[in-house]
C-alpha cells in the first residue's frame, strides 16, 4: 500500500470538497446574486438553497473523514481496523479510502 499515494489522493479529494462547500453555501446565501422579487421564485430558491446546503454539509462530513485519515496516516495506524484491530482490506481502502471499519466490522454494524 502506498500511503504517500493515498495522501496525495485524499488531498486532492479534500481541496475539491472544500471548494464545492464554498460555492455551495455562497450560492445558498444569496451573496452574489439577490433572491428574486417575485415570491412563487422565491420560494423555489429556498429550497435550492435547502438542497444546496445539504451538499454543503455533506461534504464538510466527508472533509472530517479525510481530516481523521490523514491522521491515522501520520500516527501509523491508517488501514487498521478500528473496531477489531485486523488489517482493511486494500480493496475497501481503495473504494472508501477514509473507512476505519473491515468488511466484517462494517457488515455488522448494518
Amino acid at each position: 500500500m502506498d500511503l504517500s499515494q493515498i495522501r496525495q489522493q485524499l488531498s486532492e479529494r479534500k481541496t475539491l470538497l472544500e471548494a464545492r462547500a464554498e460555492k455551495t453555501e455562497r450560492d445558498a446565501s444569496h451573496r452574489d446574486a439577490p433572491l428574486p422579487a417575485d415570491f412563487a421564485e422565491q420560494a423555489t430558491e429556498r429550497e435550492n438553497d435547502d438542497v444546496l446546503r445539504a451538499i454543503a454539509g455533506e461534504s464538510v462530513h466527508e472533509i472530517e473523514l479525510i481530516n481523521q485519515a490523514l491522521a491515522r496516516i501520520e500516527a501509523g495506524t491508517y488501514g487498521e481496523c478500528s473496531e477489531c484491530g485486523d488489517n482493511i482490506s486494500e480493496q475497501r481502502l481503495a473504494a472508501v479510502p477514509y473507512t476505519t471499519l473491515c468488511v466484517k466490522c462494517a457488515e455488522s454494524h448494518e
